[in-house]
């Protein structure tokens, strides 16, 4: 089968590219001591996070329990739930997956880590957590000025082993090196506090996509979560992390109305690509019409305006969407390809997973 066979819309992954930043990355934690725990939140699929491992990842990074639960058909069990989760039901799912697997939680509070150690202790398995600290974003983590005060409140609880720090530093792009210093800075002076204080830190897990190529600049940090760079997007090109021949999911779509002058309709709208328009002018770019904008959407239409090549009814387009992770978890399955041949199809078997 070739992607001309393939029903629209489709989410094709160019496997030669793919393939090129899996290694890639994996060589450059390599050569630099970091640990790899790639964040599977753009993927989604077993199969590839057992490449992953396949490749020297140390473990894999999922947001929700329900996450954990598919990422063990992965195998070489050793999970992070970098989210914060509460709640009767989550702690029992998250008790059999660490029946299963090493488990850590990443926590910003006691009162967060209080039932994990509770439904731990009651179900006699182990589970880790990493203290997190906010490195910027203002997100989730507690203010650097406390943290060793969190880390002293973890230690007191009986059930969990406390194996180190999280932080996430997603308001830094890869160009920003002096945003990297200052994060350097803040990072390595909680583990010399963290120490002084009687803590030690066996694992400092952080990094991004955007961050990835410059986590070694990054003193005391040893682990790093990067998610979006098996398959990249547009919106990593913008942040600098990649070039445009380093993105390897696509989104073949078909034109099915061209009724309104200077505009072409194609079947995949909202339903189909992110609504993410952060970094980005339109919903993606077309990589064989640079000079069309896909400007508007509703649920299954997206709406094109060009300058001057109009398209036919029943063409196909290929679109780079701005943020793959959120469009990969609108579609079923996704589609292998070398070159124009289909060679594997995954099913998405971590879509829709949110508790």
């Amino acid at each position: 089968m070739t992607i001309h066979d393939l029903d629209t819309p489709a989410l094709v992954v160019d496997l030669d590219v793919m393939e090129r930043n899996l290694s890639r990355m994996a060589d450059y934690a390599r050569a630099h001591g970091l640990r790899l725990r790639p964040h599977t939140k753009t993927h989604k699929i077993p199969a590839l996070g057992a490449r992953q491992l396949a490749l020297g990842a140390v473990g894999l990074t999922v947001a929700k329990v329900s996450e954990a639960e598919v990422m063990l058909a992965a195998g070489e069990g050793d999970l992070l739930i970098a989210y914060p989760i509460f709640g009767t039901e989550k702690m029992r799912r998250l008790v059999e997956v660490a029946r299963r697997s090493r488990v850590t939680v990443s926590v910003d509070s006691v009162e967060a880590a209080r039932p994990i150690a509770e439904a731990a202790r009651s179900a006699g398995v182990s589970i880790g957590v990493l203290a997190e600290v906010d490195a910027g974003l203002h997100r989730v983590g507690v203010r650097p000025e406390v943290f060793v005060d969190l880390l002293r409140g973890l230690a007191g609880l009986d059930g969990i082993a406390l194996r180190g720090m999280a932080f996430y530093p997603g308001h830094i792009k890869n160009q920003d090196l002096a945003a990297v210093g200052v994060l350097s800075d803040l990072i390595s002076g909680l583990v010399r506090e963290a120490a002084a204080a009687g803590f030690e830190l066996p694992v400092v897990s952080g990094g991004s996509t955007p961050t990835e190529w410059n986590s070694h600049l990054v003193k005391g940090m040893n682990e790093i979560r990067p998610g979006t760079y098996i398959f990249n997007d547009r919106n990593t090109i913008i942040s600098g992390a990649c070039q445009a021949e380093d993105c390897a999911a696509t989104i073949i779509a078909t034109v099915v109305s061209t009724a309104v002058p200077g505009q072409f309709v194609i079947d995949g709208g909202s339903k189909t690509f992110s609504s993410d328009k952060a970094a980005a002018e339109g919903f993606g770019v077309f990589l064989d019409a640079p000079d069309a904008l896909f400007e508007k959407m509703n649920e299954e239409h997206g709406y094109v305006k060009h300058a001057g090549h109009q398209r036919k009814v029943g063409e196909r387009v290929r679109i780079l969407p701005n943020h793959i992770c959120v469009a990969v978890n609108l579609h079923e399955r996704i589609y292998g390809v070398r070159g124009e041949e289909v060679v594997e199809t995954w099913t998405v078997d971590g879509r829709g997973k949110l508790q």
